[in-house]
Order: structure tokens, then C-alpha cells, then sequence
């Protein structure tokens, strides 16, 4: 049976125990911690590694959304919204929340959105099952295409986003920030603004990126010159901090050899 680990977030204690008690009845459940603000949350998330978050929108400081943001992709956990507004629902779905729950919850609803993150969970564990076997199959493959198919190139200072139905833009590799994987696109991210690009990870790391650059996760490439902090969290994983300060996970299987590279 899958079981969920499960993260409570509510500026308001007793919403987080009623919560927690009517999660009680549920084995799928297993609730390892709550929030009372998005910057607690960030502080439990660092800590632990969360299936499910039980969200409220409307609270100080931060809102619900807020969070959404800290998430990468392929490490963001399942969310269900909980709030008293049904004013956000569009905007939840949007962010592709698995659900919406008004307060006070009932059990009927709580069971359905629950029912609904094990199907998901389920059907995604499948899934990466398939798309492992698929890569080993399909890899060669898809490396004689992607030069076919490319959509960028590389000069000794720049990388050149080419798109037939956009202007090209020149980015300088001294402003990339960090670069991250979007279903079949890159989001390559500098100070002023992100730009989309159709591309593989692995042959941006092997062909067109500098030294300076290095994976720190799966979908996570990032630029060591604008790592300014390492924080340790459990299992030899990391948070890096950017010079904005945005916080980037370094995953266990890539953060020694980032370790030795900061060091130097």
C-alpha cells in the first residue's frame, strides 16, 4: 500500500489539528509534520522529503501560491488546497493543484481528494518505471536526433536560443543563473528574466555548456559562479543559494562532487 507523507500548512493551529485528526482515518496517510507559514514549511520541506501538502492560500505574509514557487520540477509533491475562499479555485487548478477543499472539510470530500493523490501517485511510479526502460531502449536514438532538431547553439561567451517564430536572443553564459527542465523545454534562468528553449539536459551538459556549469539534480543544471551558500540538509543533500536568493536542492548523488568544486 502506498503511503504518503504528508506535510500540514495553516497559519491557524486549530485548522492544522482538526485536520490532522481527520487524516487519522486514512493509512495513506502519514502526516510527518505542519506549518504555520510558507517560510516554516520551506524549513520542514528542507528537512524532509514530502509526497502530499495539505495547503492553505490566505495566510500572513506569504500566501499559499507563494510556496508553490520554492517547488523544482520533478521534486514538487502532490498539493490539495484548503481554504475557506472558493475565490481561488481557478487559480489553484492553474498551478495544477490535485484539489480544492473548503472548510470545514468533510470526510466524503477529504476521501476523494486523497483517493485521487494515491491514483496519481500510483500511475506516476508506473510511469517512471516505463519511461526508465523506454530511455535505455530509445537513447542512442535520440542523441542522433537532437543535433538534427536543435533549437540552440553555442559561441565562446553566449548561448543562442534560435526559434524560427521568435527574434534570436544571445544570453551571456556569465548571466545564466541556473537551468532547469520543463517537460521537452529549458527554462534558463538569468537576473532579469527566464528564457524557454527546446533541448535536452544531458546534451546541454556534454556539448554546449561551460566548466562552470554542473548538475545538481536530475532536472538542475546551475551556474557555480552564482553560488554564494551551501546548506546542509539530511541524507548528503544540500540547498544551494543563488546570489538572488533563490534556493536550489542539490540531490544526494550530485552534491559531493559540488561540494569538492566549491571548495577549490
Amino acid at each position: 500500500m502506498i503511503q504518503l507523507k504528508t506535510l500540514l500548512v495553516d497559519d491557524e493551529y486549530s485548522a492544522i489539528e482538526g485536520l490532522r485528526i481527520r487524516l487519522e482515518a486514512f493509512a495513506e496517510i502519514e502526516v510527518i509534520g505542519s506549518a504555520q507559514s510558507v517560510d516554516d514549511a520551506i524549513n520542514v520541506l528542507n528537512k524532509h522529503d514530502v509526497d502530499l501538502v495539505f495547503l492553505d492560500i490566505e495566510m500572513p505574509t506569504k500566501s499559499g501560491f507563494e510556496l508553490i514557487k520554492y517547488f523544482q520540477p520533478e521534486s514538487c509533491p502532490a498539493v490539495i488546497f484548503v481554504t475557506a475562499f472558493h475565490q481561488h479555485a481557478v487559480k489553484a487548478f492553474e498551478v495544477r493543484a490535485l484539489d480544492y477543499l473548503l472548510k470545514p472539510v468533510k470526510l466524503a470530500r477529504l476521501a476523494e481528494a486523497i483517493e485521487r493523490v494515491v491514483k496519481t501517485e500510483q500511475l506516476h511510479r508506473k510511469n517512471t518505471l516505463i519511461e526508465v526502460h523506454q530511455s535505455l531502449i530509445e537513447n542512442e536514438h535520440q542523441e542522433l536526433e537532437s543535433s538534427k532538431n536543435s533549437e540552440y547553439k553555442f559561441e565562446a561567451e553566449n548561448l543562442v536560443i534560435q526559434d524560427a517564430k521568435n527574434p534570436i536572443q544571445i544570453i551571456p553564459f556569465k548571466d545564466i543563473l541556473w537551468i532547469d527542465a520543463a517537460g521537452d523545454y529549458m527554462c534558463v534562468h538569468t537576473l532579469a528574466e527566464t528564457h524557454v528553449m527546446r533541448a535536452r539536459l544531458k546534451d546541454l551538459e556534454k556539448n554546449t555548456l561551460p566548466e562552470d556549469f554542473l548538475r545538481i539534480h536530475k532536472s538542475t543544471i546551475v551556474n557555480l559562479s552564482h553560488i554564494k551558500q551551501l546548506n546542509p540538509l539530511r541524507n548528503s543533500e544540500y540547498m544551494a543559494v543563488l546570489d538572488n536568493e533563490k534556493t536550489l536542492k542539490v540531490s544526494r548523488t550530485y552534491s559531493k562532487n559540488l561540494k569538492s568544486l566549491i571548495k577549490q
